[in-house]
Parts: C-alpha cells; structure tokens; sequence
C-alpha cells in the first residue's frame, strides 16, 4: 500500500491542529473550496522559486519512460450511470511496482549526479514509496536501502526485496524508520528520498497529468486522492498549465480521507499545520503533516478538497471490484468515494468529463477482506447481529430457520456467553449474513424481533 501518509517530513516551523472529526454524514465531512469561485486556475504559482513546472514535468516524462509505462484511461459506465456524469479512471493501480510512486522516485534518481549515483540512495517507507524507489534504483543499477518498520506486512516487505533493494527492519513506526534512513544518509553519504517533499518527485508524478489530457481531451475535472501532496500538486501543474497552452481550462478537485485531512486545515490556515493523529484504512494517505514544496503549488492550483468518510471508501473498494473489476487499495478509491457519495457534486459546481486518478493497487490481502465486510454492509448487503437466546436445545435451529424464511444467508455463526449482559440461563450468538439492501437486512430484524427475540446489529 502507498505510504505517503506515513512518511513525514520535516517537523520544525509548522502549526498544529487538531485531527479530523469522525463523520457520520454529507454535513459533517469538513472541506475546502478556493474562495475565489470565478472557475478554476490556470496553474501558475504566484510567489515562489519552485523549480517545477510544466518544462520540469515533460523532462521528467522523457527520464522515466525506460521505467514507468503510460496507464490506461478506461470508461467509468457504472459511476457514470449512477452521477449523470462522463467519467473515466485513470488506471495507476496499473503500474510498475502497482502505483503512481514509481513515477516520482525515477525522475528523482533519473536527476542524481553520478556522485550521488555511486553514494547510493536510502529511503524510509511501509509500502508504495518503498516499492517504487527500489524498482527505480534497479533500473538505473544503483544501490537501494530501504528502512521499514517492524511488523511490515509481509507481501510489501517481500515486494520491496523482489526488486533488488537491502531491506532494513527497525523501529515500531515509519516515523522510527525515517529517523534511522536519516541516520544512515548522514553516515553513509548515500542520498534521502522523500516520498512527496521535492520538486523532482513532484515533476515526476505530474506525469500522470499530462497522460489524462491525452488520453482523455475533453476532460474538464480531475480528481485526485491527497496524503503528502506529491501527486495531486504534479497532477494540477501538468494539467492546468497544458490546458492554458490549449486555450481553455481544467478543475482539479483533491480527496482526503476525513481521518486524515491535513490539507483540509493547512489550506484554511494558509500554511502548513500538522495534524495531532491521524487514523484511516487509507494509510497510503494518512499524512499528518502535508509536504512544504507540493502545499505551495496545491494552495495555488487545487480549487478545492473534499473528505470521504472510512465506509464511503469501503464502499468504492467494493464497487470497483465489483463493477470495475478493479482492485484498488483505500488510497486508490477516495476519488470514486468522492463521487459515489455526492461530495464532488455537493460542491455546487458543474463537473463536466471527469478523470478519476485510482493512484495504486497494493491491497494487503486481509485488509481487502475488512474493506469487503465493510463496503457491503455500508451498502445493506452484509448484516452482522447479536442475538439473546435461552440456552436450551432446539433455540439455534429456531433461528435458523426465521433467517431461512426471511430469505437471508448465513455466513458465519459464533456461539458465546459473553455480552453486554451477563448470562447465566442464556447465551448470545452473533450471526452474520448475507442480505439483499437496507430494506431486506431491515425485514430480517423485524422478523427476528417478532418471535421475541433481542438482537442487536452490529454492522
């Protein structure tokens, strides 16, 4: 999974707030909308010396082509169906390594001198960051070593070697594992890559961009997740500038987890601000801290950020598995999220053709599991309920068979006497099933309850 979210920056100069509220609906899912609603910018950034733009990206195009491929853009029929808009995925779960990080880790290592080359290069990462700078430094035939934390899940470790790179286990977080890249880089000589915090990196991942205009002309919005900025700050720079050369205009709406929503806060505030903790099943944007070189673009170029809840991205997994046919990690389904659950369209702006960046397909198995229960039962289809029951024979095989007649599917059953009342004449069991919508799940409980029995739902 990417992990720009768990790859901090620097933490000095920098304002804090506090973390994202837990939403529940529509109104409670913070955001942000550039106050200037005159249409979107045409990609300049005033009052800075960034060396990126437009050149910068189409020079890194040219650098990674050996390495990154062009992604496919493919029709989004069922989301276009259900939004009344045109939209189309921009495929980067596609990708060498299986994400858009190995785009921005070439064109960094593609800019080294041959001194840095022969020094070596070092990053921290638990997922995509480390993938991509391993695949990259590969290529180039340069030495990778990538500080990973302790309890990494095992197919992302095992990825990250499969591309050549020295794995090094330590510490408990990526936070410890950056420290000991940064320890390693000053001892060694070998060059720190940051996941999203260099103009480099950034001109690389805006190669995306200018794929979706070709790919995808008429394209009037863009929609990008947002964890440390690197991609959605090159994506906007190569999309609007281009556009500008063209004579027209393009939107460029990012996404964030409402768990993590750091830019949220930072662009509010007008500067950087860290958030006190952040916790998502996206963790490939979990970013408390939004990186200092793509906030300066995105403050100038993004026109707005809207926040997805944990279900609502459950549910976009779900339904681009189901409907797509295409596995995506968290990170990778908040733009379809965005759509799915009206917050693109609640902004009051019309969207026009629409490209969805997917940005990755690094799914640790088990978390697809979770991301499936839950995206089901957000939508009605997986129904999970405690049942008090008297424990004698005959009780379970009675609630077998009113879930038979309601015409639901058992799945799982556990049998226990711990609940929230203790049991001593009883027990409790917790059932889950399959369930056709919130109406059936519903008529389920009510035919449970009609023959006495208490149940509570759980999920």
């Amino acid at each position: 999974m990417p992990d720009a979210a768990q790859d901090p920056g620097e933490q000095s100069g920098i304002a804090t707030a506090d973390s994202a509220p837990e939403s529940s609906g529509l109104d409670l899912t913070p955001g942000w909308v550039r106050p200037e609603r005159n249409g979107p910018t045409d990609g300049q950034v005033a009052g800075t010396d960034l060396a990126v733009g437009l050149e910068q990206i189409e020079r890194a195009r040219s650098r990674i082509e050996d390495v990154a491929v062009t992604t496919p853009m493919l029709a989004a029929r069922e989301l276009s169906a259900q939004t009344g808009l045109t939209v189309q995925y921009k495929c980067e779960n596609l990708q060498r390594s299986g994400s858009f990080k190995v785009r921005g880790a070439s064109a960094r290592i593609a800019a080294l001198t041959e001194a840095e080359r022969d020094r070596g290069v070092v990053a921290a990462s638990a997922g995509n960051h480390a993938q991509g700078v391993a695949l990259a430094a590969a290529r180039r035939g340069i030495r990778a070593r990538i500080v990973m934390p302790r309890g990494v899940a095992l197919p992302k470790l095992q990825a990250t070697r499969s591309y050549g790179a020295e794995v090094v286990l330590h510490g408990a977080s990526v936070d410890e594992a950056l420290a000991e890249a940064e320890r390693h880089a000053q001892h060694s000589g070998a060059v720190l890559l940051h996941p999203f915090d260099h103009p480099e990196i950034v001109a690389g991942q805006g190669t995306v961009g200018l794929e979706i205009l070709e790919q995808m002309p008429e394209v009037e919005t863009v929609v990008v997740g947002m964890g440390g900025g690197g991609l959605i700050a090159g994506v906007a720079l190569a999309v609007k500038q281009r556009a500008a050369q063209l004579g027209r205009r393009v939107r460029v709406v990012g996404v964030q987890a409402a768990e993590a929503a750091a830019y949220v806060g930072s662009l509010e505030a007008g500067q950087v601000t860290a958030l006190k903790s952040v916790s998502t099943i996206a963790d490939g944007i979990a970013v408390a801290r939004p990186g200092q070189v793509p906030f300066e673009i995105i403050r100038d170029t993004v026109d707005a950020v809207v926040t997805v809840s944990e279900d609502e991205i459950a549910g976009a997994i779900v339904h681009l598995m189901e409907r797509a046919k295409l596995v995506v990690e968290p990170a990778g389904a908040v733009g379809a999220a965005a759509l799915l659950s009206g917050r693109i369209q609640a902004l009051g702006l019309d969207p026009g053709p629409t490209a969805v960046v997917l940005s990755g397909g690094n799914i640790d198995p088990m978390l697809m599991l979770k991301s499936i229960q839950s995206g089901l039962a957000v939508s009605g289809r997986y129904l999970g309920v405690r049942i008090a029951l008297r424990d004698r024979p005959g009780e379970l095989a009675t609630i077998s068979r009113i879930i038979a007649e309601a015409e639901a599917n058992v799945v799982r059953v556990d049998h226990t006497r711990a609940g929230p009342e203790p049991a001593v004449s009883g027990v409790y069991i917790v059932i889950d099933m399959e369930t056709r919508g919130h109406e059936h799940s519903a008529r389920v409980l009510a035919a449970l309850r009609a023959h006495d029995y208490r149940c509570d739902r759980l999920y």
